[in-house]
């Protein structure tokens, strides 16, 4: 986007020379990596890189692997801390083999481990490094064995040039405001925060801090690696801590003392736009698919393809697992790797149109005998089409990064949720006309009629999920609800009719097991539903004032009026225009993050005299980061801001995950938010 072409490549080289680093240390080796290291290298090239580098394995990090006898060397790639589980995980699998060379890679650097370990001290060495290197030792049972550790910033993974997600922090996201109250749980009365823009970052909880210091260290080796020199903004509670971690770290001000190229990063709290990470009116393929398709094994921001139709076995319930799964992700393909990035910027029709474009060319240069036919694509035109590359290995082969991203768009365009999405596009429109012409008990009397029990649903009824989704985006839309009478009763009529659902359900999703505690349906109480209903408002309640405190980003949708229907506005989309604004106005919400004794003395000034204060688009990159995923048609409509203001600036868009709409309940309702898993 000015796209960030020219920057987005060094940002893409710079993750691409992250996994030559590693490379480098696993010729004639077993590699054992973690999930979110994993997730970096599929979209960087994935395993086939790490066996044309000379690998002899990879196997998943768990204690149930190990090396085979005569197997003498071992690389660990780990995202976490080498301690607690990690550390106990690495024993297990070194004691279970006969390594005499084990090489350990984390993503973690030596300040955060020192910091992990309550160590305030700056040290010369690397000594918690060297210290487990000795354990490596210890644990191959001969202190002349070899164990090495190195850490390298294994952060980003290119999605296109443009957009990068944090594989490692795709279960981090932003404070909802239920947080603030178990934060203040643990602080004594007089010293309870009265809002979470009050809460610091030594306020939080030890795993927290550990997990915001390591996305920053990590930040801070990218940004090193690519020499820049930014300046750090935020919108949003926790954008506000994590940014001003960055600005104050003290190995990111030396490096600043340095850097070449000038940034701005601004960091958004996805809480503040909830709805646009759970609406539907985007109009994208690459959406539709990612909302579509099961997620790809140990991945979270992509999907698995069933490729059983490109063989001669029958596709059925018990041959979907025999055949390796396909995925969106197309690195090492050329041409793959150029429809997908068509994909993922295209509107859906338009998408769908170059999918098939190029299957025809595919097959043409293959002479293989396609039918042309003009007009409307349908998924059983693209599937037949697909059906001509089976009959040859060679051509099958050829293309096989195409006839995944086909197989994607067919599975996609025939399955039962695609025709559920007009639907809620549908419901949602209706929403927003809705709260235009009245308030929130209307919406929520609305909604209550499409609740229906397990056994009263068919195929295009909303499941619980899919309404625990619809009931994100109303609330996340509204603002703050007058809270009367009138509101009580709609909601308790929409408690019971979730509560009936929820005891009704046979088998319980991955998501509703998370909120309940219960690995089944059986073991739900009437008392266990009830308090997660109860919760689940609770939160509801508490999004509705997430931007209380903002001034010009306080609503997300604009009225209706004689011309026009009332129409929702995407946070980002609002951010984006305040910032490429030509008058450049003070970004009153858009918080500065880097100024210090500088800052405090310019603020001074300022009273006497005209003091320009520092704007994002001051310099010619600017990075925004989602702090807590975002979606495709967030990044497209990033991608048209850009196109249509033409600013001085190119646009990079990092993220913690590619985000659907399920994602988004389960990171609000299921998720520990205060205190995640890093493995200590």
């Amino acid at each position: 986007m000015n796209d960030g072409a020219g920057m987005g490549s060094k940002f893409v080289g710079i993750a691409n020379h992250v996994w030559e680093k590693v490379c480098e240390k696993v010729k004639r080796a077993v590699v054992f990596m973690d999930s979110g290291c994993a997730e970096s290298l599929h979209w960087v090239g994935g395993i086939s890189k790490l066996l044309q580098a000379g690998a002899i394995n990879v196997k998943e990090f768990s204690s149930f692997e190990a090396g085979l006898p005569g197997q003498v060397k071992a690389v660990f790639v780990v995202s976490t801390l080498l301690k607690g589980r990690t550390a106990d995980i690495i024993r297990d699998i070194v004691t279970l083999s006969s390594f005499q060379y084990c090489v350990v890679i984390t993503a973690v650097s030596h300040n955060v481990h020192l910091f992990a370990n309550n160590v305030t001290a700056e040290l010369e060495q690397d000594l918690v490094f060297e210290q487990f290197g000795e354990l490596l030792c210890q644990w191959m049972g001969n202190m002349n064995y070899t164990g090495e550790v190195i850490h390298l910033p294994i952060l980003i993974a290119p999605i296109v040039p443009h957009l990068f997600i944090t594989t490692a922090y795709s279960s981090f996201f932003s404070f909802v405001p239920q947080d603030l109250k178990l934060i203040n749980n643990t602080r004594p009365d007089k010293k309870k925060f009265g809002s979470l823009n009050d809460v610091d970052y030594h306020s939080l909880p030890f795993q927290l801090q550990t997990q915001i210091r390591s996305l920053v260290s990590s930040l801070n080796s990218v940004f090193e690696l690519l020499q820049l020199k930014e300046e750090c903004f935020a919108v949003g509670p926790t954008s506000r801590i994590i940014a001003g971690e960055l600005a104050n770290y003290s190995q990111a001000k030396q490096r600043r003392k340095y850097g070449q190229f000038k940034a701005s990063i601004v960091f958004v709290d996805r809480t503040l736009d909830l709805s646009g990470s759970v609406a539907h009116h985007g109009d994208s393929l690459v959406e539709k698919i990612l909302n579509t398709l099961p997620k790809f094994p140990g991945l979270a921001s992509d999907v698995q393809v069933n490729m059983v139709d490109l063989t001669a076995v029958q596709n059925n319930e018990e041959t979907e697992n025999m055949i390796a799964p396909g995925c969106l992700s197309q690195p090492n393909d050329p041409s793959s790797k150029a429809l997908w990035e068509s994909m993922l910027n295209m509107k859906h029709k338009e998408a769908v149109m170059e999918v098939r474009r190029h299957l025809v060319e595919a097959a043409s240069k293959e002479n293989l005998p396609i039918k042309m036919s003009l007009g409307r694509v349908t998924p059983e035109q693209l599937n037949s089409y697909v059906q001509l590359f089976k009959t040859n290995l060679k051509v099958l082969e050829n293309h096989c990064g195409l006839l995944q991203l086909t197989m994607a768009t067919v599975q996609t365009l025939r399955h039962t949720c695609y025709t559920k999405w007009d639907n809620f596009l549908a419901f949602e429109r209706l929403l927003l006309q809705t709260l235009d012409d009245s308030d929130v008990p209307c919406v929520l009397t609305q909604l209550l009629s499409i609740i229906k029990p397990h056994g009263e649903r068919d195929a295009l009824d909303y499941n619980l999920e899919e309404i625990l989704v619809l009931l994100v985006y109303i609330y996340s839309v509204v603002g703050e609800p007058k809270l009367d009478e009138t509101m009580d009763k709609a909601e308790c009529a929409v408690k019971k009719a979730l509560l009936r659902s929820l005891c009704d359900e046979p088998n319980l999703s991955q998501i509703l097991q998370q909120m309940t505690g219960c690995s089944s349906a059986s073991e739900l109480t009437s008392n266990i539903a009830t308090d997660v209903v109860e919760q689940v408002f609770e939160i509801l309640r508490g999004i509705t004032r997430a931007r209380a405190h903002m001034k010009q980003f306080k609503t997300l949708y604009s009225p209706g009026g004689n011309t026009h229907q009332a129409m929702f506005q995407p946070l980002v989309k609002q951010i984006l225009e305040e910032i490429f604004r030509p008058d450049r106005p003070d970004t009153v919400d858009i918080e500065y993050m880097s100024g210090g004794l500088t800052e405090l003395l310019k603020t001074g000034f300022s009273m006497f005299m005209k003091v320009s204060r520092p704007h994002p688009s001051d310099h010619p990159l600017l990075i925004l980061f989602l702090v807590g995923g975002v979606t495709i048609s967030e990044v497209r409509v990033i991608k048209d801001l850009v196109s249509t203001y033409k600013p001085g600036c190119q646009v990079i868009v990092l993220s913690t995950r590619l985000l659907t709409p399920l994602d988004v309940t389960q990171l609000i309702f299921a998720n520990d938010r205060l205190h995640p898993d890093i493995g200590v």
